[in-house]
């Protein structure tokens, strides 16, 4: 092999190792790039879920119908095992919108949280 031959064979090489080199960044930007586009879209599109999801009859008929179950077995319960169950059925209907509710369950939720804070001596916190 002369030297021309051994430079064309280099050449060959390079091209080669050049062509593998672009495919693989090809391929990294590609995928860092779906992931990235996903990493930055991906929370707000949750959120959109939950906020139809939350919108559907099938999650407020189950919320409500849950929540007359708790006061039901609020009303049945002892005295002592009451405020622990209110603590319960306020923390499951913290996030719910109270005029969803039908105006007795409303008005059940409404007079727990007024016990509940009223109940707090000034300028203590609410034990969580």
């Amino acid at each position: 092999m002369d030297a021309e031959e051994k430079k064309a064979v280099k050449n060959v090489v390079k091209v080669f190792v050049a062509l593998v080199i672009l495919v693989l960044a090809m391929t990294w930007i590609a995928t860092g790039n779906e992931f990235f586009l996903y990493k930055v879209f991906a929370p707000a599109q949750e959120g959109v879920r939950r906020q139809v999801f939350e919108q559907t009859k099938s999650y407020n008929q189950g919320m409500v119908q849950e929540l007359q179950n708790m006061q039901f077995e609020y009303i049945k319960a002892a005295p002592e095992h009451k405020d622990a169950l209110a603590s319960i059925i306020l923390h499951r209907a913290a996030d719910y919108d109270v005029n969803k509710m039908p105006s007795d369950l409303r008005s059940f939720i409404l007079q727990l949280r007024s016990e509940r804070t009223s109940s707090i001596p000034f300028g203590q916190k609410e034990a969580k």
